[in-house]
């Protein structure tokens, strides 16, 4: 089981709304702040406790334990002058792990001077998703460590009959499949056994490069 954690979100905007909401649904405590108090109200029946105050304020942090956290996600919209001064007052009072959304590459850099520890574009994030699942058929996620790496659904063709230790699909493509649902069967069977054959339109679910994308036919 999972620990459950406790969580500090600055920002109660719609993305800090959404990720404090959504971490509460995991089972976490989430206490939230904002400057805004329509924001403030507006979460008050979903985290765990919520207050209004400036963040850009150390001692409003302090008095409010965020030091103490598991982890303090900092979303303050565009303001770029106070995430820098939230993630510098976070890091002096030694909080644990800072998470801090940036909107340029330029303000990415500045963050990570003064110690952010991730620091996150949604809605660069969100671009790639969408032009990845536009142009791949089947992409479940695009997940991008310095090259990209595809988490894909195939539906079985040309690899029918065949096990997964006779395709040698690591060897040949880069490609390790994590999921297998045959076609008669309702649910997927996780890390499937490399004896485990596979028929006309069975599903697989694999992580490939991104170059090997469409240099094969399942």
């Amino acid at each position: 089981m999972k620990r459950k954690q406790e969580i500090g979100v600055v920002g109660l905007g719609k993305f800090g709304f959404f990720v404090g909401r959504r971490l509460m649904e995991l089972g976490h405590d989430v206490v939230g702040l904002d400057v805004n108090p329509d924001n403030v109200r507006r979460a008050q029946d979903h985290l765990t406790q919520v207050y209004q105050g400036d963040g850009t304020d150390k001692g409003v942090l302090e008095q409010l334990g965020f030091k103490d956290f598991d982890h303090v996600v900092v979303s303050v919209g565009e303001a770029m002058e106070a995430s820098i001064l939230l993630t510098m007052h976070l890091k002096e009072l030694e909080a644990r792990q800072v998470w801090v959304k940036a909107i340029s590459l330029d303000h990415e850099k500045v963050l990570r001077k003064v110690g952010a520890d991730e620091v996150f574009f949604p809605e660069l994030f969100g671009s790639q998703q969408l032009a990845m699942r536009i142009t791949s058929p089947g992409l479940i996620e695009y997940l991008h460590y310095g090259q990209g790496i595809l988490v894909q659904k195939l539906v079985v063709d040309q690899w029918r009959g065949r096990t997964l230790r006779e395709l040698n699909l690591t060897n040949r493509y880069q490609m390790l499949v994590i999921a297998h649902r045959s076609a008669s069967a309702g649910s997927f069977d996780y890390l499937p056994r490399a004896d485990a054959r596979l028929e006309a339109d069975d599903e697989i679910v694999v992580v490939v490069q991104e170059e090997m994308a469409g240099k094969f036919q399942p």
